[in-house]
C-alpha cells in the first residue's frame, strides 16, 4: 500500500477527511485556535490521558466512574488481592520530623534504602557502587524529567517516537526556550516493531545528539531493550552523550519466565560516578502507588547534586511522611517477591486481553513483552473507524476509554494533517487495571465490532 503525500493544513485548512470528521475537528480546536486569555495557552495543558477523560467526562464518566471501563489511563491495579503481592499501607504514622520541610533530593534513609535496593538487584560483584549521594527523590516521575530538563546544558536532546506523550512537551519551541536543550524527535519503524537498535543510536549520536531520552520498556509499545542491546548502547553512549533511561515500567518484565528479575541501565554501568546515564523510577507503576508521588532518579553524584538542588524552585521536594513509609518496601529479597507476582499476575492478564482481541479479529504482530500496554492496530477495520480518533469515539459511546495513537506522534507547528500521522492507526490499550474491568472494557469493545464492525 502506496503511502499518500504529506498534506498539510495551516495556509489551505484541514483537508476533508478532517472536516467530516467530529472527533478530529475537536481535537484540531483543542489544540490549536482562538486563546480567550491573553496570558492562557490551554493546549499546553493537556497530554493525551487528560484530553480523553474530558471527553469521557462529557460523556458521563465524572459521574458515574464505575459504569465506564478506563483503559486509557496508565497506572496499574492499586488493592492489595494480587496473590504473593504484600499489604500496602493502609494508614501511616506521622512523626515530628515529618511534619517538617523535607530535604528537595529526599531524606537520608530513603535515599540509602533505594541505593541498597540497585546494588542488590543491579551491582552485585561490581567495584562501583551506588551510594545515597547518587539518589535523588522526586515527587512523582514528570517532576523527575522536569528536574533533569532544568539542569541540561545547550545541548540536542534526542529521543524516539511513539513515546511517552510527555517528552513531546520538549519538542515545543516556547518551552525549549525556556530550558537550555533543543528536543529532536526521531521517528522508529513500525515493520521493525519500533525497536531502538544499537546503530539508531550511534546514527543519533553522529549528527550531534548528546543527550539521548527514552522508556524501557517502552510507553506505548510494550517492548523493552534487553542485554546484550542495551549494553551495547551504554557503550555507545559512555563519553559521548548523557543517557536518561525511563524505567518506571522495569517490573513489568515478562522476558525472563517472570523470575522477578527488572530490566535496568544499572546493570551496566561501569562508574556510577563516570558513565552518564540517568535512571528514573518510583513506587508509581512497579509498586502500583501511584497516588504516592514518590519517584527517585540515580546517577552520577554532580548530576544528583544539581537535580536535587532545583527542586527548591521546581517544585518543593516530595512529601516526607510517605517517604518514610517507603523505605521498609524496598527491602531487596522483598522486592524480588514483589516483582514475582507482579509478572505474573500482569502477563496472565495480558494474555486474556490478547486473547479477547485476537478472537474478535484484531492482527497484533507483535504480542508485547513488557510494561502493561498493547499498541493496537486499527488498520483491518473499515473506513470511519480504522483510525484512533474515531475509534476512541465509538468507545465513548459504550463506556470504554483508550487513548488514540496520535498522542505519541508529534505534529510540528500543526502543520501535518491528522491522517498522515503514522500512529493514526493507532490506539493503547491498557491492560493495567483489575480483570473485571478489562472484561467490561473488551465486552464493549466487543460490541463495537459486531454492531458497527465488520473485520475481515
Amino acid at each position: 500500500m502506496s503511502t499518500p503525500g504529506r498534506r498539510f493544513s495551516v495556509s489551505k485548512g484541514p483537508s476533508p477527511n478532517e472536516q467530516s470528521s467530529k472527533i478530529h475537528r475537536q481535537f484540531r480546536n483543542a489544540h490549536e485556535g482562538h486563546r480567550p486569555h491573553a496570558g492562557l495557552d490551554p493546549s499546553r495543558a493537556s497530554t493525551g490521558v487528560v484530553w480523553c477523560t474530558e471527553r469521557a467526562n462529557e460523556h458521563g464518566f465524572a459521574d458515574a466512574p464505575s459504569e465506564w471501563a478506563n483503559l486509557g489511563q496508565g497506572a496499574p491495579e492499586v488493592d492489595d488481592d494480587i496473590e504473593g503481592s504484600f499489604e500496602r499501607p493502609k494508614s501511616i504514622d506521622i512523626s515530628i520530623s515529618g511534619r517538617e520541610y523535607g530535604p528537595t533530593a529526599g531524606i537520608k534513609p530513603l535515599r540509602v534504602a533505594i541505593a541498597n535496593l540497585y546494588n542488590a538487584h543491579h551491582r552485585q560483584g561490581k567495584a562501583s557502587q551506588y551510594t545515597w549521594e547518587n539518589v535523588a527523590v522526586v515527587p512523582g516521575g514528570r517532576a523527575g524529567l522536569i528536574r533533569i530538563a532544568a539542569v541540561l546544558n545547550n545541548a540536542y536532546l534526542g529521543f524516539f517516537i511513539p513515546d511517552y506523550t510527555a517528552y513531546n512537551v520538549g519538542y515545543d519551541p516556547p518551552t525549549s526556550s525556556i530550558l537550555s536543550f533543543a528536543a529532536i524527535p526521531s521517528p522508529l519503524a513500525e515493520k521493525d516493531n519500533y525497536h531502538i537498535h544499537p546503530e539508531k543510536i550511534e546514527d543519533e549520536i553522529s549528527r550531534g545528539t548528546s543527550v539521548i531520552l527514552t522508556s524501557n520498556p517502552r510507553n506505548p509499545t510494550g517492548q523493552v531493550v534487553k542485554n546484550p542491546e542495551l549494553s551495547q548502547i551504554q557503550d555507545i553512549c559512555r563519553d559521548r552523550a548523557t543517557l536518561i533511561m525511563d524505567e518506571f515500567y522495569g517490573g513489568y518484565n515478562y522476558t525472563s519466565n517472570c523470575d522477578g528479575s527488572v530490566v535496568s541501565a544499572a546493570d551496566n554501568i561501569i562508574n556510577v560516578d563516570e558513565d552518564d546515564v540517568l535512571i528514573i523510577d518510583g513506587l508509581t507503576k512497579r509498586f502500583r502507588l501511584p497516588g504516592w508521588r514518590v519517584a527517585w532518579i540515580l546517577g552520577p553524584k554532580e548530576f544528583i547534586r544539581a537535580i536535587g538542588s532545583c527542586g527548591s524552585y521546581l517544585d518543593g521536594g516530595t512529601n516526607v511522611p510517605f517517604q518514610q513509609a517507603a523505605i521498609p518496601m524496598l527491602e531487596p529479597s522483598r522486592v524480588r517477591k514483589e516483582m514475582k507476582a507482579l509478572q505474573q499476575h500482569f502477563r496472565n492478564k495480558r494474555n486474556y486481553v490478547i486473547g479477547r482481541l485476537l478472537d474478535m479479529g484484531f492482527k497484533i504482530s507483535h504480542v508485547p513483552d513488557s510494561t502493561f500496554y498493547i499498541w493496537l492496530d486499527l488498520s483491518s477495520l473499515p473506513t470511519g473507524s480504522n483510525d484512533g480518533l474515531n475509534f476512541f469515539q465509538k468507545c465513548l459511546e459504550e463506556r470504554v476509554i483508550v487513548v488514540p495513537g496520535i498522542f505519541f506522534d508529534l505534529n510540528p507547528a500543526k502543520r501535518r494533517d491528522l491522517f498522515d500521522s503514522p500512529c493514526h492507526h493507532f490506539v493503547r490499550l491498557s491492560y493495567g487495571p483489575k480483570m473485571e474491568t478489562l472484561k467490561k472494557g473488551l465486552d464493549g469493545i466487543e460490541r463495537i465490532i459486531k454492531n458497527y464492525i465488520n473485520i475481515g
